[in-house]
């Protein structure tokens, strides 16, 4: 009892500051646990300041024993058990810890979850980035689950941008292996194989699937994915055309989906109620469903590209309708839309406009604005815009310009045997620093150059300094008057001019980010790479590749 009122008293003083590890100490009580006790007391305990010391708790024991690999699970504990914007950060805390274990397979784990956490925010791409590096710490090591865990991952994003057989392809070689190792994980990596088919038109496979994802439910007694199974069913019944089956199929699983606040299937199951009953010509009865999925939007910002149907029926209604404020709404949600999917699934995005193009829809929702607002301001907003439009346009073409000529200038500097320096060679004397000691430094940084020393993550004049075993001061100076730049920007110009180099010469590069780059060269952040480039070469690294590759490309045709 006593020990309860203490842990009570003890959470109450460190719940605002749940969203952090607290630095408070935890009773040896609870220290003294085993891992997996305080995981199933973190697991099982609804009482949230309760599950703060066992959350501190876990990872404490954890640093203080210097167990990397439950210090990375207690990262994972607050990462499940935090808000949306604290996991990115826990996620990072798992791969700091991770790589400091050394362990190939703890390292994968760490990049796969943070992969999860980006997948969770729709960074598809960036998710994939993870899943990637992850298998590759992973593929060498003994650790069959997670090599597979992480091929499922990828799957899914492939899914998701619309690589349908390459998702295919991932999905079965997990179900050949989930089928004896993981049941939840079989019946889930089952579902969405049934996906991909749908997706691809193959209803026919789709069905094949969901009947044998059901049937293997009971043999494993595993009833977690039956509702998800008969959602996919009841889509299937609405492209083979059985309206009413589709209808009576996905009000089936709709309510197990609702509440487990599966907010994206319940989306897609209130579109296709609603196309169901649009298709009946009962659009009255269709219309609130269809609603729904625009409330799903407006509060949770989710879309994918088969929902953006919904806003064309909408729009059409409230047309028909002669309702011009509704269709003026759901034009302007529908343009939100697009600016969504445009990012987030920017693979389809070429697909997935039909009859309402961006241009059309602007155009649409000036005319209805016009409607809508009377007098002479709507003829001044339109030449305005009209304007804005037109200088943006010529800004574009100037930029573009500009962008072509410093690219050109940059290619033929680089082509070039004596690259064209920036500033005035520098003139000899004038230092104040013994003559031999200039020699030696002027070796030592040729050297350096020569043997890409300026790689190094960083690097400072203090280090440089320190391994030529000079004077701070006099190697600024030499470095200002025989190279004519500060310590700072000679350094960044001799990484920016060798990844120039890699990207001229290997065509992989091209395919890296912009940290994977800077990472390349040992920038410590992104930023930094991005504005060093820029400042050695006037554009930004994306704008430099895609000259690069237009070059190439030009070259290719002639």
């Amino acid at each position: 009892m006593f020990l309860k009122i203490y842990i009570v008293l003890f959470a109450l003083s460190i719940v605002p500051m749940f969203s952090q590890p607290s630095p408070e100490n935890v009773p040896d009580s609870i220290l003294n646990k085993s891992y997996d006790e305080l995981f199933n007391k973190i697991k099982g305990e609804s009482d949230t300041a309760l599950q703060a010391i066992y959350l501190q708790g876990f990872l404490q024991k954890a640093l203080e024993e210097k167990n990397w690999e439950e210090i990375v699970n207690g990262y994972k504990n607050y990462l499940h058990h935090s808000e949306r914007e604290l996991r990115l950060t826990y996620s990072d805390s798992m791969i700091y810890a991770s790589r400091k274990s050394g362990d190939s397979a703890l390292i994968g784990s760490a990049y796969l979850t943070r992969g999860i956490v980006f997948y969770g925010n729709k960074e598809n791409e960036r998710a994939l980035d993870h899943y990637i590096i992850a298998y590759d710490y992973i593929k060498n090591t003994k650790d069959t689950y997670l090599k597979h865990k992480v091929k499922y991952m990828i799957g899914h994003v492939k899914y998701y941008i619309g690589y349908y057989e390459e998702a295919i392809t991932l999905f079965r070689e997990c179900i050949s292996y989930f089928k004896t190792a993981d049941g939840r994980a079989y019946l889930n990596t089952l579902h969405s194989l049934g996906l991909c088919y749908n997706r691809m038109g193959n209803f026919g496979l789709c069905s094949e699937t969901n009947t044998l994802g059901l049937a293997e439910a009971e043999r494993l007694d595993n009833h977690s994915m039956d509702a998800y199974f008969t959602h996919s069913e009841g889509i299937n019944h609405y492209h083979r055309q059985n309206y009413a089956l589709a209808i009576q199929t996905i009000n089936k699983a709709l309510p197990f989906i609702e509440n487990r606040q599966d907010f994206a299937n319940e989306a897609v199951a209130y579109f296709y109620l609603g196309r169901s009953y649009w298709a009946m010509r009962e659009k009255e009865k269709a219309l609130p469903y269809l609603i729904k999925v625009d409330e799903i939007f407006e509060e949770k910002e989710y879309t994918r590209p088969g929902l953006r149907e919904n806003y064309e029926l909408l729009i059409n209604y409230y047309n028909a309708k002669q309702n011009a404020k509704a269709e003026l709404y759901y034009i302007k949600q529908l343009l939100k839309v697009d600016n969504v999917l445009s990012t987030t699934y920017k693979y389809l995005s070429g697909k997935i406009y039909k009859e309402y193009r961006t241009r059309q829809l602007m155009q649409k929702q000036t005319e209805i604005e016009q409607l809508l607002v009377k007098g002479k301001q709507k003829d001044i907003i339109l030449i305005l815009a009209g304007i804005v439009l037109l200088l943006f346009i010529m800004f574009a073409i100037f930029q573009r310009h500009r962008n072509r000529k410093k690219f050109a200038k940059l290619m033929q500097e680089i082509n070039s045997d004596q690259p064209t320096p920036k500033k005035k060679p520098a003139k000899p004397g004038k230092l104040n620093i013994n003559p031999g000691t200039v020699d030696t430094i002027l070796k030592q940084l040729q050297k350096f150059e020569d043997e890409n020393g300026y790689i190094e993550e960083n690097l400072t004049l203090v280090k440089l300094a320190a391994s030529f075993n000079a004077n701070n001061r006099y190697l600024s100076k030499i470095i200002a008057h025989y190279k004519q730049k500060g310590v700072v920007e000679y350094i960044n110009d001799l990484k920016i001019e060798h990844i120039i180099q890699l990207l001229k010469d290997k065509k992989l590069y091209r395919n890296y980010t912009n940290k994977a780059l800077a990472g390349e060269v040992g920038f410590s952040s992104t930023q930094r790479f991005v504005d060093a480039f820029k400042h050695r070469t006037g554009v930004s690294p994306t704008v430099f590749i895609d000259e690069l590759n237009k070059e190439k490309h030009t070259r290719a045709e002639e």
